[in-house]
């Protein structure tokens, strides 16, 4: 007999696969220029054009077998050495090689990390907008997702919250800046906050409480004065899960890397923990091409004037149009109050104009949605209006 959780999960799709499948049933109806898909966040500007650069000079100076073979499981140790300086140079963090991961993507970062840290009885918390998979890859390590209100005004942390629910059985603290579904980033003062907090409690508990930071979208800003803190320079007890999807829009090469602050508490059994993990998983190594690719690209990012264009027009849109939105300072989502109580049956109501939106109550924030934009420009010119008649239909 298979595994009924297992079943549970696989025989329905997330939400925002539901509505992405949904989308492309009803292009093949209608049209594809008639359906208004801002369910996924899938990168839709061209990756930088050094990356198609280095695959092709990897391809041609590498030998076929050196290139396509296995990597060391924690992945080759040139790229990890390449990335960890690049990391060190860009934050003031001093990384070595010996403190990277290197991971089939975010997705593996965080199932590895939760099952290294994981034992029975552990809480992990975060704040609710939250990506929903943090629930399916926690209770997966067997440990609790324990979700925190944030600031419905900001969508930043509510301390006050966290400060009540820490205690010892909390292993980590789980944060995701530039957020996912807000587009907020947790700035240089909550970081301060979030990580005196954290040392008060360890101290007290006599137990590193972990913060994990979930970056796929930190290259992901918009405004010059936006800045997205390291958490390694403020809290020594501090985890990076990295993605190269959105920065490099690689969503579908899977790489990625897990960082652990050599200044952690048992820094090196911890990495080895991860090391343990990623091989109880199944995880081997990353895409060998790949790797390299990623050591040579790091830093870089798409066009990210295409995104900043679509965060305006929607956003300034959006909001001429009555809506009430929070003003996102990165990633590619803007997050917007449903015009009536039950987001479930304001999205169904959108889809009269063939707007198909993610009902935020699945991102733990009832009575809201998510507009993912990045798309083409022109479809988010070509929407407005009909969000417009969508906030008419309220307004009488």
């Amino acid at each position: 007999m298979y595994n009924q959780e297992m079943y549970g999960l696989g025989s329905k799709r997330s939400t925002i696969r539901e509505i992405f499948e949904y989308a492309k049933k009803r292009a093949a109806e209608i049209g594809a220029d008639k359906v208004f898909d801002f369910s996924i966040g899938n990168p839709s500007v061209p990756a930088p054009k050094e990356v198609n650069e280095a695959i092709v000079r990897i391809v041609n100076e590498t030998p076929s077998v050196a290139l396509h073979g296995y990597t060391s499981a924690q992945g080759d140790k040139a790229v990890r050495d390449a990335i960890a300086a690049k990391y060190t140079q860009r934050f003031g963090v001093q990384l070595s090689g010996d403190d990277l991961y290197m991971t089939c993507g975010a997705a593996a970062s965080l199932t590895i990390t939760f099952k290294a840290l994981a034992c029975e009885g552990d809480e992990f918390i975060t704040f609710a907008p939250f990506f929903p998979e943090y629930g399916v890859f926690i209770k997966s390590s067997g440990a609790k997702l324990v979700v925190l209100p944030s600031d419905p005004n900001t969508m930043l942390p509510d301390f006050e919250a966290l400060k009540k629910a820490l205690n010892p059985r909390v292993k980590g603290v789980l944060i995701n800046s530039p957020n996912n579904p807000s587009g907020v980033v947790y700035g240089v003062g909550t970081m301060k906050k979030l990580a005196a907090l954290l040392q008060e409690k360890s101290a007290e508990y006599g137990a590193p409480i972990y913060l994990l930071s979930d970056e796929p979208y930190r290259e992901l800003i918009y405004d010059k004065e936006t800045i997205v803190p390291c958490p390694m320079a403020y809290y020594e007890n501090s985890i990076v899960c990295y993605s190269y999807s959105k920065s490099l829009s690689l969503p579908g090469e899977r790489v990625g890397y897990i960082a652990i602050n050599p200044k952690a508490v048992d820094a090196k059994a911890l990495y080895a923990a991860v090391c343990g993990a990623g091989r109880a998983l199944g995880f081997v190594c990353a895409p060998a091409l790949f790797q390299r690719v990623a050591a040579e690209c790091d830093g870089l990012t798409a066009d990210l004037n295409v995104y900043k264009r679509n965060r305006d027009l929607l956003y300034n849109g959006l909001t001429e149009s009555g809506y009430t939105c929070i003003y996102p300072d990165g990633a590619f989502y803007l997050f917007v109050k449903a015009l009536e109580e039950d987001a479930a049956a304001f999205c169904e109501r959108a889809k009269k104009y063939e707007l198909l939106l993610v009902n935020g109550s699945d991102f733990g924030a009832p009575g809201w949605v998510r507009v993912a934009y990045c798309v083409q420009t022109e479809q988010i010119e070509r929407a407005l209006p009909l969000f417009k008649a969508l906030a008419k239909e309220y307004a009488k």
